[in-house]
């Protein structure tokens, strides 16, 4: 490279954007198993979640400063995502209730859905404003496309969250925060490839799709 080269803007690896994205969530885990009471103890279950739950509200904050300070931009879904885990975050401890930790991705899903599918349906593909600097050869029709598959997707996260929340234990629901959610959206990125490609997406830009994808922690 000549001195009068600029150096390019770093980019996000797939990892390290999962960590972003996941790595609250891994705090919350390892702080609510750290102060999780005896499994014959009927008291102190909620102190386990209130202490996870501050150190979510903390991890959270630190990723998103992290991605401003590493990748020189914050995702909106990260600035969406961040405000919700310290609002709900907040409630949990106020009141003591972990439903309110249970109901933010439900409430992230849902108002992600919303925007995208009624952007869908007035011409409007805002997953283009979200990723489109990442792949430019998408035309129109498969941005909408992609926006009204992501609409759908996460309204399908929603009602999986809310029958979740209602079927398993509170520890069983964080685990399957990881080991559900996480390869869901990962099969979901894989399967909009196609659809992409047949609609201008270049094979070198294939590694965009699956790096940039919203998050769902």
């Amino acid at each position: 490279m000549s001195e009068t080269e600029a150096p390019k803007a770093k980019k996000p690896t797939g990892w390290l954007h999962t960590l972003v994205d996941y790595g609250p969530l891994l705090v919350f885990l390892g702080v609510y198993k750290l102060y999780q009471p005896p499994a014959d103890s009927t008291f102190g279950e909620i102190a386990a979640v209130i202490y996870g739950t501050i150190a979510f509200m903390v991890a959270a904050v630190v990723a998103l400063v992290f991605s401003k300070w590493k990748f020189g931009k914050v995702s909106p879904m990260l600035i969406l995502s961040t405000t919700l885990i310290v609002g709900f975050g907040g409630l949990t401890i106020w009141l003591q209730d972990e439903r309110f930790v249970q109901f933010k991705p439900t409430a992230i899903y849902t108002l992600c859905g919303l925007i995208l599918v009624i952007g869908w349906l007035r011409g409007r593909p805002w997953m283009q404003v979200l990723l489109g600097a990442a792949f430019e050869g998408v035309n129109d029709e498969g941005w909408l496309k992609f926006s009204r598959n992501w609409g759908f997707f996460f309204f399908a996260l929603a009602a999986l969250n809310e029958v979740m929340v209602r079927t398993m234990s509170f520890e069983s629901w964080l685990w399957a925060k990881l080991w559900v959610f996480l390869p869901l959206t990962f099969l979901f990125t894989f399967s909009q490839i196609p659809m992409l490609l047949k609609h201008g997406l270049s094979l070198e830009d294939t590694d965009d799709v699956l790096e940039d994808e919203p998050p769902t922690a």
